[in-house]
């Protein structure tokens, strides 16, 4: 009897043993909240940037081969979590299924990354994701792709960046045309602020522009325009006057000149001019100004008869980040250049700038050689140089009037820089230059900073060196 007793006793203990370890076994651990499981699924998944076609793939209800016992509802990112170990640890959630477990896998989505940010390879690694019902096994670290790096697409090489109209700006630059013993100074003191016009005002406006450096053919067609308009009566007061002898100005100024505007690839500009006008440092204030707009340039030292200029160059190079090509002292300055648009070629450069060395216009053999420089580089490349500015100094005066006119008849200007305005107290020999030679400016020097280098806009240099004080801000906007 007791050995029944204490058998049926052990049998109930045994029984009670398995119920406990079966019900422990198949107990899920305690659910989450839904605050908490969208917040693991949002750190475990990476943007969501696959196509339509692969999520509907993923979105497919799959069919299992074997059943597996029912858990509770889970987000689709995750995926469910598998019975305690024997040691009692249990594994964290993690978006791919460890190789033992046999589950629903949905598409194999990479660790956020830079990578994350390309669709296209997304796309087409969910669309070789496994099946349904296939075991997936995570691949070796070792074997996944590094995080491929956004490059930056690069800006059109036609398109230039402009700038708004800084009168104000341009004005400080101009400070000596506009005091009392200038250009803008003097033809206010014609005019005194009075209303009424002075019969002798023709006069006096013909002597301050001839003064001025605007010259004899120039200032005769600014004068011969007032006068048509005093005549018909359309100019009744001083400040008609004064309107109508900015607006000549500007028709004589706005020729189609401004900034360079990239025409081949790369595009060769070739500056010249006479002794000390400031070619070298216009060339690193203009590569400069071109690599802020995110253009590649390249320097070539073409000026190999001053040792000076070559290593100034190099300066400009190392300051502004452009790469310097450069020959031995007294090498030919077109095989230098030939050079430099060759290495252009190579690295993909937009731009190069080919100093030249000074030379005066009235040397005829000076003059012929820089003739046979262009010719060199047009083997170098068709069209090449395919600008050709010619760098004047404001301060010279009429002197820049004839220097134009000699390196018009030896080369194909296509433009002109006009250094040091904030000079001279003249200014008007920009007028000049435009109105005999027809050779639009493209920049003016302003001042020593690489800044002061501005591209030439006609309404705005006429209003900072003619305007009114009070015109700045209307001219501006």
């Amino acid at each position: 009897m007791n050995f029944t007793v204490l058998g049926i006793v052990l049998s109930l203990a045994a029984v009670a043993a398995l119920v406990f370890a079966f019900t422990r076994k198949q107990t899920p651990l305690p659910a989450l909240s839904d605050d908490e499981e969208s917040e693991v699924d949002r750190q475990l998944s990476p943007p969501k940037t696959t196509s339509p076609a692969a999520e509907a793939a993923a979105a497919k209800p799959a069919s299992t081969k074997t059943e597996a016992p029912a858990a509770r509802p889970s987000p689709p990112a995750t995926t469910e979590v598998p019975a305690p170990s024997p040691s009692g640890t249990t594994a964290a959630k993690s978006p791919l299924p460890p190789p033992s477990a046999k589950s629903t896998p949905k598409a194999a989505t990479p660790k956020p990354s830079a990578a994350a940010l390309t669709p296209p390879a997304d796309a087409a690694r969910d669309e070789q994701a496994p099946s349904s019902g296939e075991e997936v096994e995570p691949e070796p670290s070792a074997k996944q792709e590094p995080p491929r790096a956004l490059s930056k697409a690069p800006a059109p090489a036609s398109v230039r960046l402009t700038r708004p109209k800084d009168v104000s700006a341009v004005r400080k630059g101009l400070s000596k045309v506009r005091e009392n013993e200038g250009f803008f100074g003097r033809l206010k003191s014609v005019f005194g602020g009075a209303k009424t016009l002075d019969p002798h005002v023709l006069e006096q406006i013909e002597e301050v522009l001839l003064t001025s450096d605007v010259g004899v053919a120039t200032t005769e067609l600014l004068v011969s325009a007032i006068r048509e308009g005093l005549a018909k009566a359309e100019l009744k007061d001083s400040e008609r006057v004064w309107e109508a002898l900015r607006d000549e100005a500007t028709r004589i100024l706005d020729i189609g000149g401004g900034a360079l505007r990239q025409s081949a690839h790369p595009t060769v500009v070739m500056m010249v001019g006479v002794n000390g006008v400031g070619k070298t440092t216009t060339i690193g204030k203009l590569a400069s100004k071109l690599s802020a707009e995110g253009k590649k340039v390249v320097l070539a030292a073409g000026d190999t008869f001053r040792a000076a200029a070559v290593q100034q160059l190099a300066v400009w190079g190392k300051r502004v980040g452009c790469e310097v090509v450069s020959g031995k002292d007294g090498a030919n300055p077109g095989a230098v250049i030939f050079d430099a648009i060759t290495r252009a070629k190579e690295i993909g450069a937009d731009f190069v700038l080919a100093d030249t060395a000074g030379r005066l216009h009235t040397k005829s053999n000076l003059m012929d050689e820089l003739a046979k420089v262009a010719r060199t580089l047009s083997k170098a490349m068709d069209g090449a140089p395919h600008e050709t500015l010619l760098v004047l100094d404001a301060t010279t005066g009429q002197n820049a009037v004839q220097q134009a006119a000699m390196f018009k008849e030896a080369l194909p200007l296509s433009g002109i820089v006009l250094t040091k305005l904030d000079g001279t107290a003249k200014g008007g020999v920009i007028l000049g230059i435009c109105a005999e030679h027809a050779v639009p400016v493209r920049y003016v020097g302003i001042g020593e900073r690489a800044d002061d280098l501005r591209d030439f806009d006609a309404e705005e240099f006429v209003e900072a060196m003619l305007g009114q004080s009070g015109d700045s801000t209307t001219a501006a906007a």
